[in-house]
């Protein structure tokens, strides 16, 4: 009965402990908001800024495994090259030892004031950013409850015969305790878990840290586990990240383990009596100088997993190229990818209809081919970014972002709409070609006239929208209004040449067919932009 209550009490505050990390993760994430986009936006090809991010989105999001994954979703999507994906994986590793050092603070005891406190805010709140502090305080408090929990239901351990038999094990042999600590994070999924179950452990004073640090080093193994299973179906590249983690954790463990008794001498005489907070130093010492070790040797990682998994990644598919499920577990950078996925879209349907104008003016069946070509892609990109649309807008997401999915959802459907009146003007292109139809010069430079309004009308929009320009968007109800002045003018003039017999019929209806297309994709410019004078909402 004594060992089925002290699983079922290290069950529930592991998963109490597990749960405060979650709410909190999200919590900070919440908060920083645009800022986390914009910090992995700064990466760049330097190693340090790299490193420096993903130390400081770990941070945040209290999790180098998702991080990590983020990072392979990233790679997967093409917005990180190999070398920016093992700084930000490198990083990662820094990050992860905030958690460690946050749950080696002693604060069961008042662990209750800080779920008081946020569950008051959470409940009386009617702020969202309230909220999400809420979130965050009440988060640390049922971590430290969890943690309070599993301290307790250990304590018996050190009195059992077996458990004293397997610790003299490890003491005996790091490879067990590796291979425990890889076994426990590969199962929990979070080396933040593993480490906080030690830390719990140590409190009792069950284990020493020639028993803790051996589990470090295998719970920084088996954290890797997360990102391969994830990388499972991505590109080349994304795989060759997900390794480059494993490697760089495997190396670190290697190079630290001539290094443990000195390793534990220094933790021992900083925090001398306390095994928590030694345990936690332990494990930010072995992630900060195995990172001070591999960074300048991250060029020599990637030699060795291009050796590994040779090849280039595979030939760019069809649809979305910046969606990735991976980056879901992150709203608020999957609804930035949706963004720019979605201006991908906009301007291949600009494309378009630029190819399509050409092919009408200059009767060149190869660009109609072209035409019909790229508004596949764009049929799929709809399909795509509309799918991913639905999966975001079931996850945990902000007012803002939640307004930027739902009026994303209809500039996809008026960008696909522009997509099909580029293909109507090839249809009509093709029809000229075959029936020979000749215009007059007053025709082909009134047609041109309209079309640089409409143009001009889709790069209003598609800016406006990518930069959130409001006043490039109020700019376009004076270009709309125009277009809509000049298809009733060119309508009448046309009319008007029809009945002085200077083009025939089949001309005529072609001509009207077209001038109303123009017309039609200056609607759809228009609603484009006033979604952003609404502000996505």
């Amino acid at each position: 009965m004594d060992t089925f209550n002290m699983i079922i009490g290290l069950v529930g505050g592991l998963g109490l402990f597990l749960y405060g990390m979650k709410l909190m993760g999200d919590g900070l994430e919440n908060v920083a908001g645009e800022k986390l986009k914009i910090i992995l936006e700064k990466v760049t090809s330097n190693r340090i800024m790299a490193v420096l991010v993903g130390a400081a989105v770990t941070a945040i999001i209290q999790s180098s495994s998702a991080t990590t994954v983020m990072v392979v979703g990233f790679v997967n999507a093409g917005l990180m090259n190999l070398a920016q994906a093992a700084g930000v994986i490198i990083g990662a590793n820094i990050g992860t030892t905030v958690t460690a050092q946050l749950v080696a603070f002693n604060l069961e005891d008042i662990a209750p004031i800080f779920i008081a406190v946020g569950a008051a805010v959470i409940m009386f709140s009617k702020n969202k950013k309230k909220r999400d502090f809420g979130n965050i305080v009440l988060g640390f408090g049922i971590l430290f409850l969890g943690l309070g929990n599993m301290s307790h239901a250990m304590e018996p351990m050190q009195n059992s015969p077996m458990f004293r038999e397997f610790v003299l094990m490890i003491g005996d042999n790091w490879v067990l305790g590796i291979i425990t600590g890889l076994a426990m994070t590969a199962v929990l999924q979070s080396s933040s878990a593993t480490t906080g179950i030690l830390i719990a452990l140590a409190s009792t004073g069950a284990i020493n840290m020639t028993v803790a640090l051996p589990v470090i080093f295998g719970c920084n193994i088996g954290t890797c586990v997360t990102a391969l299973i994830s990388s499972i179906g991505t590109n080349k590249t994304a795989r060759k990240a997900a390794l480059i983690h494993l490697i760089f954790n495997i190396s670190g463990t290697i190079i630290f383990l001539p290094l443990m008794r000195p390793l534990i001498h220094l933790v021992e005489s900083v925090s001398p009596g306390d095994i928590t907070r030694q345990v936690a130093n332990a494990h930010t010492v072995f992630n900060i100088t195995n990172t001070i070790v591999m960074v300048p040797l991250i060029n020599y990682l990637i030699i060795i997993v291009n050796k590994l998994i040779p090849g280039d990644s595979e030939v760019e598919k069809i649809g979305a190229t910046y969606l990735d499920d991976r980056l879901l577990e992150t709203p608020v950078i999957a609804s930035g990818q949706v963004i720019k996925e979605t201006i991908r879209m906009a301007n291949k349907s600009k494309e378009n209809l630029e190819i399509a104008m050409r092919a009408f003016t200059d009767n060149n069946e190869d660009l109609i081919k072209k035409v019909y070509e790229n508004e596949k892609i764009i049929n799929a990109l709809e399909y795509d970014i509309t799918n991913y649309l639905v999966k975001l807008s079931k996850s945990e997401l902000s007012d803002k972002e939640r307004g930027i999915v739902a009026s994303t959802f209809h500039i996809v459907n008026d960008i696909e709409r522009i997509g099909d009146h580029a293909k109507n003007i090839a249809e009509l292109s093709l029809e000229k070609i075959s029936k020979n139809v000749k215009y007059t010069k007053d025709a082909d430079g009134e047609t041109k006239h309209i079309f640089d309004y409409t143009l001009n009308s889709l790069t209003l929009a598609i800016e406006s929208y990518e930069t959130g320009d409001k006043i490039k968007a109020e700019s376009l109800i004076a270009v709309e209004a125009r277009i809509d002045v000049l298809e009733k003018e060119l309508r009448e003039n046309h009319i008007k040449r029809l009945n002085d017999g200077m083009c025939n019929a089949v001309a005529g209806a072609i001509y009207l067919d077209l001038i109303s297309n123009f017309e039609r994709i200056g609607d759809h410019a228009m609603n484009i932009g006033e979604v952003v004078l609404n502000k996505y909402k």
